[in-house]
């Protein structure tokens, strides 16, 4: 009922080893960009990113499948691949822990085309009540409305397989300053207030990070 559905995306969170973060930034370059050209394999890489303000030494890569069938046909051809698991052998090593999360866009909030905006990205994470998903849904399409006339919306997404009752919102800004006077604008318009009045009791848990897009990540 909430979901666009014309596309899976996959959520990878790597919390990396502080001594081995500019090894690690060149790995996933180097596999991230081949993977993403190789015609053999049906899948995206949306964006790259580090976050700079909250969980430091932190990465979130987001990479788009065509649907579940999608995503079931790739699984055992990367499983296969020689490349890929030397990849993984490398990868394993830099980490303190890895996850991964199966997320669907909203409908009313399709993910941005590859773009380079500069600046800095925010995720913000909401961990909702159970069966509060509609009603979250139905009011941000309201909100969004006064959002959009003073910032770059990128995504939102919520979780199918992982850590259940989350959804996720990216936001780009020119600079951490921007951001600050763009949100208190957003205050002054009604609908916007009446937005975090509804949803915030939605939520048992939020967060908010400040990301820096890696180099070859195709959002930056």
């Amino acid at each position: 009922m909430v979901g666009r559905g014309k596309y899976i995306h996959e959520l990878y969170k790597h919390k990396v080893k502080p001594g081995k973060v500019q090894e690690y930034r060149k790995l996933v370059e180097e596999f991230y960009t081949s993977l993403a050209n190789n015609p053999e394999y049906d899948m995206k890489l949306t964006g790259s990113w580090e976050v700079v303000v909250g969980e430091l030494d932190t990465f979130y890569h987001v990479w788009e499948h065509n649907g579940f069938h999608g995503l079931d046909l790739l699984m055992p051809k990367l499983a296969a691949d020689k490349k890929y698991q030397d990849f993984q052998a490398k990868l394993a090593p830099m980490l303190n822990s890895r996850t991964s999360q199966l997320i669907q866009e909203f409908s009313f909030w399709p993910s941005s085309p590859p773009k380079q905006l500069g600046g800095v990205y925010e995720m913000r994470n909401y961990t909702l009540k159970p069966g509060t998903l509609l009603e979250w849904e139905q009011e941000w399409r309201i909100g969004l409305d006064a959002r959009k006339k003073f910032v770059e919306p990128i995504a939102a997404f919520f979780s199918q397989v992982g850590e259940l009752h989350q959804v996720i919102h990216m936001w780009h800004y020119e600079s951490l300053d921007a951001r600050k006077q763009m949100r208190q604008r957003a205050w002054e318009i009604d609908t916007w207030s009446a937005t975090v009045a509804k949803t915030v009791k939605l939520a048992d848990h939020m967060s908010a990070q400040i990301l820096q897009p890696l180099p070859f990540s195709p959002l930056r």
